[in-house]
């Protein structure tokens, strides 16, 4: 299958670039529009551990349907640690010496941003130099961002709903993410390392109580793939009144797509929101 060398203007972006998914244990493939008919191609890649992510991809390029499909543009979603710099606060001469002493940096790595604009923020993390020249030689077009980034913007929108605060809590291969916000601003952003119910119970509470949550009034949703989700709703709804444990369907709007399992959230948000 050849992309198409005339762009038509009403093709979607999201049917011509090509998203691909990388964490320290995953690597996925995806593209299209969803939304417009329903239809997503994905692709998980079993990866070779005994090489690097870099090492892996570039041998993808030879494997996979989809990285031998023509495609120029391209997103690269990346699951490394993100810090999160108010837009007016934000200088981009200091971000790198910034990023270096707050969270850990490798020297095999460069320092990229991406703009959030509808939190007033910018995300700064890291990509692989090996692996970024792996995606410069077989794209024209690349943007990349944080795995996080279509989260917080899909969970930002279900913020505004009603007049209660909100506290979100987002799993994904062992990390817990929590977050809040505030009108177009983040409150609060951290991540956890947890696996087990009573880890993430205790970072919940441990969070809800830093940022000055009511446990009567004010509102918990988890969000994500949780192992055993509904226990974690149970425990967590023994100290906090308002617990809510979102049904991926319903927050997709009963999206064909949504109704996958073998499909991230994050992808899900990405590509439905």
């Amino acid at each position: 299958m050849q992309v198409m060398e005339k762009i038509d203007h009403r093709t979607s972006d999201k049917k011509l670039r090509l998203t691909i998914r990388i964490s320290a244990n995953h690597l996925s493939f995806a593209v299209g529009d969803p939304q417009q008919d329903e239809h997503i191609a994905y692709e998980q890649y079993e990866l070779n551990n005994g090489i690097s992510i870099a090492a892996n991809l570039r041998e993808a390029f030879n494997r996979s349907e989809l990285l031998q499909s023509g495609f120029r543009r391209t997103l690269i979603l990346i699951d490394n640690p993100v810090m999160l710099v108010p837009t007016d606060e934000f200088q981009e001469q200091d971000v790198e010496t910034l990023y270096k002493h707050t969270l850990k940096w490798r020297r095999s790595d460069d320092v990229v941003t991406s703009v959030l604009p509808d939190l007033n923020a910018v995300a700064v993390f890291t990509i692989n130099k090996d692996l970024r020249l792996v995606v410069d030689d077989h794209f024209e077009d690349v943007r990349i961002q944080p795995m996080m980034q279509a989260v917080w913007s899909h969970l930002h929108h279900r913020a505004s709903a009603g007049s209660r605060r909100k506290m979100f809590v987002y799993y994904h291969e062992k990390q817990l993410e929590v977050f809040s916000f505030q009108q177009n601003r983040f409150r609060f952003s951290n991540s956890y390392e947890a696996s087990s119910i009573n880890d993430m119970l205790y970072f919940i509470l441990y969070a809800w109580k830093e940022i000055g949550m009511n446990a009567e009034s004010d509102e918990l949703h988890l969000a994500g793939n949780i192992p055993n989700g509904t226990q974690l709703n149970e425990e967590a709804h023994k100290f906090l009144q308002r617990c809510y444990l979102l049904d991926q369907e319903i927050d997709f709007n009963n999206n064909s797509f949504a109704k996958r399992k073998d499909i991230p959230y994050d992808l899900k948000a990405l590509y439905l929101s």
